[in-house]
Order: C-alpha cells, then structure tokens, then sequence
C-alpha cells in the first residue's frame, strides 16, 4: 500500500477516502445533486403514468364511439331483414373510419360484428404500448369495449285502412304476375315482419326476421273498406239501436180465403139413402167436405156415392212499402251479438230471417253538402269521438241489413231502378230487393298479433268486392284506434300506462265510385238521400260528396296526432284524386305512388322502415 503525505504525514489511501466523505457530509453544498439524481426515477414514473392513463382513456373512449357507430351502421344496413355481408362490410367500414388501425400507437387491433335476434353487437380489443410507465417496469396495456344496436320502437298503433273493391281483383300492370289483392296481401306481411319481427310465408324482398320484440307495445289494426265497413261485431250492443228504419215492408192487413174444391181421389159407395162416411177433419189451412151423388135404377134409388173435396186456405197480404221502422233488438244476446233473427215480412206473411253479416249504417241524422271544412256541429255521422248511449238512437248505429230492404215497385225478380218509387204504397205485390250490397271481410280492432300465422290467415281473407268509398274507411280506421273515442279505454295508454305513437296507413286503388243503387252505410241514396248533396238527382254528386267528407276527415285524423301516410296503387287515380291523395298524407314525404305490386311492397317497407326507430342499448 502507498501512502501520501498530508500536512507532512504519510497517509493510507483508504482514510483518505475516509476523510474525503466526511468533508463531503459537512459541505452540504454538494447534496442537492444526489438528491436531484436519486428522485429522477420516481418523478419519470408518475409523469409517465398520467400520460399513458391519458393515453389509455382517450384510446378506450374513441374505440367505444367508433363501436357504436359501427353497429348502428349494420343495423341500418340490416333495415327491417338479417344480418349479411353487406351489413358487417358497413359495421367494419364504419369502425375503421372513426378508429383506423394503429390509431394512438395501438396494436393488435381486432373487432367482431355479429347479430342475433335482431340486435348487432360488437366487440373490440387491441393493446396500447406504455412510454414513460416502462421505467417502472409496465408492460403493454389490453384496451376493450363492447357495444349493441337494436331496432327498438316506441309503443305504436298501425291501423290498416286498406281498399278492397272489386277493381283490386285486376292487376295494377299487365307484367304483374298477381292481382292487386295479392301483392297488397304480401306488402302487408312484409310490413308486418318489419316491425313485428315475426316470420310470415310472404315472399319479401329481405330475408325472414326472427325474435320479436319485447319491452314495447305493437299493435296492428284493419279496417277493408269498399262500398261498407264490417265494424258491427266489434262494437257493444248499445252501440246499435233497438229499432231502425229501412225502405223495407210490413203487413198492413191480412185476411183468409179459400180455394175451391178439389176431390181428394177418395170415394164411397153407400146403400140408399145410408149416410156418408165422415170426410177427414179439417185444419185451420185445409176444409175437407164430401158430395152425394144417387144412383138409380129406373127410378129406384139403389146407391149413393159419395166424393170427398178439399179446399185451402190462402192468406191474403196487403204490403206496406216505404220506410218501415223494425225491431232489430233480435240480433242482441245481452251483452253478446246473434248472426240472424226473424220478421214476419216473407212471403205470405210468413217469417223471413235477417242474416247479419256486420255492416253498419252510420247514425243519424246525417250532414249533406260537398263542403266539409270544418266538419259542421252536430254531424254525428262524421264525429270521430262521440260516444254511443243506450236507449239514444241519436247517437247510435244501424245494422247494415239487406234482407229487409224491398226496393218497391220492383217485381220479385226485376232489376235496375227503372221501376223504383219514392212513395209509399200499400199493395198485395210481392217487391223484391235490386240494390246492390258489399260487405268486406270484418275489421279488426289494434292488438298485438304475436302469432304471424293468425296475421298472414287474416291478410289472406281480404277479397275483392263492392264500390269505393273512401270517407267511410277512414272515418271508422280512425274510430277504432282514437285515444279518445268508444276505445279509449284500450287506446289512450299501454297497460303499464306509457304513451303509443300512432300511425294510419291509407291505400286505395283508384278514384270514389259510387252509385244511387248502392245500399251503403248511409242507405240507398236513390231512396234515402241522407248523403247527397243534390236530392233532386241523388247520384248526379254522389262522389263528390264522398270526396269532400273523406278530405275532411283527413284533416281531423291528422289532428289527433296520428301519422297519416297514404298509398296510390296502380293507375286507377285521376289527377284530381292524386292531388286529393296527397294533401290527405301528413305531409309530402308520408305519400306514396306505387305503380305496380313490387313498388307497393317498397312502399309498405319504407313506411315500416321510417316508423322503425334505431337506438343503441349499451
């Protein structure tokens, strides 16, 4: 070992190391460096655990929004049909534009976009390299999200208005391969596996949903209109009168007669003036008598024949023709409804049944005109809302009922209004009736349809028959789904009490057609004249009578806040009902022109589409 001198000693080197850290401790100039050094390395740590934790949020938030955009993005894509290629390219196309790979330094980056019962949802991961935190040891972070997009619609009521008059058995376009009725059937359950997310044997352009829906109120109405509306089995009984008036008959008086004899082919020969045997006895529609012939020899008595007669009895009817009130009370059991009863108004005053197959006549009295803006006070017959009373026929219905109808002066047999007469009459003719009557398939009042096979039964019996009349469709869609009228009860709320959007679908095939002949839900305008606006030529302005009431009622469905959207169907509409049509929708963008069946079902599935609203559930 050396050694050094110091103040003129010889020192070892390891005290002079000695001596050097105890100057060092007293000269505390010197520590401020170490200290610096030495805190260095926790300081970088907590600077770089905030930016990484900055780094990580903000990686974590932009994926969740680039996520949710994605599945929204595939559910659109989806519309009202399954999940396919073109649905998860645009899941995908739209993640990448909102999150692109390497986004923030990420790496590993892997998403999935799958759909089950109607919902998308996604799944996301990637890492996220550490910068400043790998002093401290930390490696790379995972980064993940989730997400889902369903089509979740509000509670909504969708009341089918639709037409079903004899011209909807023809085809819109000569290259349609089905009739009208038919591509309106299959619109209709395209629309219905839309929002109901229920399968129907329609042939869709999407491919079949599955799942339902839960958590919400859809509801589905239908109203077939044509020359009626078959309302009368969904309404209460005292919402139809006891007694209604009809142009119809009743016996004015009556009386018996009886046929002359004629023998019966029975004979008895008796001895002399012997006795007859007794002839049968009569009943009170059939006398019997017997007639004695002698039989002489020279003029001997020797025999006596007797033949036997029988005469009937005919019942002699005067007929009273004109309006006739009838009890109809028949029809009601209680509270439940019966299909026919009975009236003595047959033939020979015997009794004749009523069949009822559920078309109304509107309450009366009735408003005339071809100006309906505003609907006039006191025109029960347009009021949406007014509800029945019992015992009031003020504010009741009438069973639409042609069995009683006698068009009079025309003979048993006859057609055509040439014969017919205003005036009543009271004469022993046996009238008959010749105006003509359409009832369509009955209507049913909103409910849930959960079973799409019940729904396409339903659809499929829509048949086309009878005249159109447009007021008297929309004026009975709207009574039945009104949160306000004789359904308020099912109508204002859900059960649970939650507020329902409502929407009316309107379609029809072609312009107001009307007859006098026409026994409709205001009678026969040739006899009645409750609907006409010139009396003296009652169907000189029959439609547009019809036409006037419907572009009111238009006014007063869109002023109950229900959603009107309204169909054109083929080229039965001349401009004029076009122009109609489309001031009838709620606005320009809820009407619709469907040339031919397939831009029908477009139609239908746009209407689905835009009441479908998209919201994301995580």
């Amino acid at each position: 070992m050396t050694a050094k001198r110091i103040g003129g000693k010889s020192v070892p080197r390891r005290a002079r190391f000695a001596a050097f850290l105890r100057w060092l401790l007293r000269d505390i100039g010197g520590n401020t460096l170490a200290i610096g050094a030495a805190a260095m390395i926790p300081l970088i740590g907590m600077m770089g655990g905030a930016l990484d934790v900055s780094r990580l949020y903000l990686t974590k938030t932009r994926m969740q929004h680039a996520c949710d955009a994605a599945v929204l993005a595939g559910r659109r894509t989806m519309g009202g049909g399954t999940w396919n290629a073109a649905s998860l390219a645009a899941a995908n196309q739209f993640f990448n534009a909102n999150y692109p790979p390497g986004a923030y330094g990420s790496a590993a980056l892997t998403t999935s976009f799958t759909e089950s019962g109607g919902k998308v949802s996604g799944a996301i991961s990637a890492t996220l390299p550490m910068t400043l935190m790998r002093v401290l040891g930390a490696g790379d972070k995972p980064v993940t999200v989730v997400c889902d997009a369903d089509m979740r619609l509000p509670n909504t009521d969708v009341m089918f208005v639709l037409d079903t008059t004899g011209s909807m058995g023809d085809r819109a376009v000569s290259t349609d391969t089905q009739t009208k009725i038919q591509g309106l059937r299959n619109a209709v359950k395209c629309f219905y596996e839309i929002l109901a997310k229920l399968p129907t044997d329609g042939l869709c352009t999407s491919s079949k949903p599955s799942g339902g829906t839960s958590g919400v109120q859809i509801r589905f109405g239908f109203v077939p209109y044509a020359t009626n509306v078959n309302v009368g089995y969904l309404l209460p009984t005292r919402a139809i009168a006891n007694r209604w008036t009809y142009q119809s008959r009743e016996i004015a008086s009556s009386g018996t007669t009886w046929t002359n004899p004629v023998p019966t082919g029975q004979s008895v020969t008796v001895n002399g003036n012997d006795p007859c045997p007794a002839p049968p006895a009569s009943t009170p529609t059939r006398r019997f008598t017997v007639q004695r012939t002698p039989n002489y020899f020279l003029i001997f008595l020797i025999s006596t024949t007797c033949t036997y007669y029988s005469s009937d009895a005919t019942q002699t009817i005067t007929w009273r023709y004109g309006e006739i009130s009838h009890n109809i009370s028949g029809l009601k059991n209680g509270t439940n409804w019966n299909t026919s009863f009975t009236l003595p108004i047959g033939t020979g005053g015997n009794p004749l049944t009523i069949d009822w197959r559920g078309c109304i006549e509107e309450r009366r009295p009735t408003v005339s005109g071809t100006n309906f803006s505003p609907i006039p006070a006191g025109a029960t017959d347009l009021d949406i809302d007014a509800v029945p009373t019992a015992d009031d026929p003020a504010t009741q219905w009438g069973p639409a009922l042609p069995g009683l109808i006698f068009t009079r002066r025309t003979p048993a047999g006859g057609s055509g209004t040439g014969a017919w007469n205003r005036d009543a009459i009271s004469v022993s003719d046996d009238y008959g009736n010749t105006s003509y009557f359409a009832c369509p398939q009955p209507a049913k009042r909103l409910q849930s349809w959960d079973n799409p096979y019940t729904f396409d039964s339903y659809v499929d019996s829509l048949t086309p028959e009878g005249n159109t009349y447009h007021d008297i469709g929309i004026l009975w869609g709207a009574r039945l789904m009104s949160p306000t009228g004789i359904f308020a009860a099912d109508n204002a709320k859900t059960p649970s009490g939650g507020d329902i959007e409502r929407h009316m679908i309107f379609m029809t095939d072609g312009d107001t057609a009307t007859a006098a002949s026409d026994y409709s839900a205001y009678g026969i305008p040739w006899f009645d004249r409750r609907n006409v606006a010139n009396p003296s030529a009652p169907g000189a302005s029959l439609n547009n009578e019809v036409n006037a009431r419907f572009e009111a009622l238009c006014t007063a469905v869109k002023n109950k806040n229900i959603t009107l959207w309204v169909i054109s169907f083929g080229n039965g509409s001349n401009a004029d009902t076009e122009a109609r049509l489309q001031r009838c929708a709620s606005s320009g963008t809820y009407y619709f022109k469907a040339a031919d069946s397939a831009a029908l079902q477009t139609a239908f599935t746009s209407i689905a589409t835009q009441i479908s609203q998209l919201r994301l559930t995580k």
